[in-house]
Order: C-alpha cells, then structure tokens, then sequence
C-alpha cells in the first residue's frame, strides 16, 4: 500500500522470518558464529537462548539456508515441541527422510536414528538436529535428546543438536534433574534486545534491503528512531510492529518523513509503555494511600459509633480521579 509513495521494492519491516531481510548484530553474529562452529566442529549440544522478539528464529532460518547450500549437512527441523517422546522420534526420523511408518516402535526408530546418523558419521558427514522453541520441551523430551546425544565415536559427536528458546530454557537446563545435560552442553550464546544505535542500524538497513538507497533525507526522523528504540525496548519484532504501522500511517498522511508524533499515535494504538514499572508501583502507592485511608475511616466511624456519636451514613475519603464517587 505504502510502497510506491515511498519507492520500496517489498515491505521492509514484514513480521516472517525471512533470511533475505537478516541484520547481523553483534549479538546476533556471536550467536550464529557459535552454532555454526559447535555443527561443524561436531561439538555435540549448543543451546541459544534470548526473549520474546529478539530474533531467534531468523537466525536459524538463516542457519538452515547455510545447510541447505552444503551437501554435506543434513538436518531435520523440529519447531513443535509439545509432543510425546515417540512422536518426537517419529518426527525427526521422518524429517531426516528415514523410511518410518506410523506405527513403527520406539526402540525402531531408535535404531533407524543411530543406523543413519552413525552411517553419515563414517563418512565425514554432519548430521543436526535442530529445535526451536525448546523451552516447551518437557523433561521426558530433554531426557530423549539427551540420550540422542550420546551417539559418538571416541573422538567425535555423530549427531549435533540445537536447542533454540525463550530464557525458561535456561531454568530448565539449570536443574539438578537435568545436570547429565547440561554437562554436554558445548556452546551456549544469548541474544539481547538492541541498544539505541544498533535499533537505527537495523531501521535503516531494513529499508536499504527494500529498495529506500537513493533518499536524500532519512524516512525516520531522528527523535521518531529515538522514540522507536524506547517504545520498543530493543525487540526487533517490535521494531517491526511499530515501524509497519508508522509507515501505514505516514502514507494515509502523505507524509514523507515519519516525524515522532506518529511513533506515539502507533505505540498508544499497541499500548506500549516505556516506563510500565515505574506506573505499576505508582499504581500500587496509590491503592495502598487509599488502603490506608479507607482503614483509618473505618477506625474512627468505629470508634464514634461506640461513642453513639457517629451518622448514619458518611462518605469514604478517597483519591479524587478515577474514583470520583464515594462509597
């Protein structure tokens, strides 16, 4: 819808996880550095983690791109984590290209598993089993994976396995049920929201792979990228969100730089708060002075009542403002 007006190719801001729009953070490049080295050096188990939003499965569409051009890689993709131990080996046999039926046992496809990742092994191959959402798994499944990961010769990993997840993963491999695990975690990388100067960066970059190479003046504003950073904390799927919306909103206004003011109309239209906590415990002050006020009229009405001095009825002192009406 937006463009034409502003002479962009595709939308640069698309919420999909396309490989083709990947900004490489410093983070981000350390993160892929790490499970692209523990694959190829058959380190065994590498685990990322990072919030809601950070990028994680962008960074491992763009891994999975890197496997597909090697014909010396072969992985299955598990992306659905809620299931049970024999359909978690069904799965993965099946997306590995093994022959399974349906109703094939667990200790078959145990063995068509080790057959195949054993056999890649004696041929130099690499053999990766990659998990995202992994902070889903349950500790039945983590158990099975840590079994998996027992594959190995004497001097090598014969199946490489990537758990990818939000930091409950971390909790989750923390536990003394899942030390065994643990243990045979060779890499571990965590990806953090972007910091001001890189939310630019990736603002601007986003719009370069979208065509915006030839503008004399920025399409954000400098205080509308500041703004973007604060709303959006440094998430880049909420950079996404605000940016897209701006953009939309920029287009119905025929603006042709988006100034900060439409920042704020698209962050009050999702909520968003920079400074939710410090509102939250403003909140809470205010309930506990009404709380308290509340308590000491109760008190004196008491009193008074004992006295046989007190009214009928009497209004309850509270906060002019949302409460506007007395009790």
């Amino acid at each position: 819808m937006y463009k034409s007006f502003y002479h962009l190719t595709r939308n640069p801001f698309d919420l999909t996880p396309d490989p083709t729009c990947f900004v490489p953070t410093v983070r981000h490049n350390e993160a892929l550095a790490a499970l692209y080295y523990g694959i190829r050096r058959h380190k065994g188990v590498v685990v990322v983690t990072g919030e809601v939003g950070t990028g994680k499965t962008l960074m491992l569409r763009c891994l999975l791109q890197l496997f597909k051009e090697s014909s010396e890689i072969s992985y299955a993709y598990l992306f659905n984590c809620r299931l049970s131990p024999h359909e978690f080996l069904h799965y993965t046999a099946a997306d590995f290209g093994l022959k399974v039926e349906e109703n094939t046992g667990k200790s078959a496809l145990l063995l068509e598993l080790s057959r195949y990742v054993t056999s890649r092994g004696l041929q130099g191959l690499t053999t990766v089993l990659v998990i995202d959402e992994a902070h889903n798994l349950s500790m039945e499944l983590l158990e099975e994976i840590r079994l998996l990961s027992n594959l190995e010769t004497n001097d090598d990993k014969l199946l490489q396995i990537v758990l990818v997840g939000q930091p409950e993963l971390d909790l989750k491999l923390d536990s003394f049920e899942l030390r065994p695990l643990k243990q045979r975690i060779a890499l571990r990388a965590h990806l953090t929201p972007l910091d001001e100067q890189d939310t630019e960066r990736y603002i601007q970059e986003r719009l370069t792979i979208a065509g915006d190479s030839q503008r004399a003046e920025p399409l954000f504003a400098p205080d509308a990228v500041k703004a973007i950073h604060q709303y959006s904390r440094g998430f880049p799927r909420l950079i996404n969100t605000i940016c897209e919306n701006a953009l939309i909103t920029g287009y119905a206004r025929q603006l042709l730089t988006i100034p900060q003011d439409v920042i704020l109309g698209v962050a009050r239209d999702f909520h968003l708060n920079t400074n939710g906590s410090k509102l939250a415990r403003n909140g809470q002050a205010e309930s506990d002075q009404d709380l308290e006020r509340a308590k000491n009229f109760f008190l004196d009405l008491y009193a008074a009542t004992q006295r046989g001095t007190a009214p009928l009825s009497q209004p309850i002192p509270v906060k002019a403002g949302e409460h506007e009406s007395n009790i």
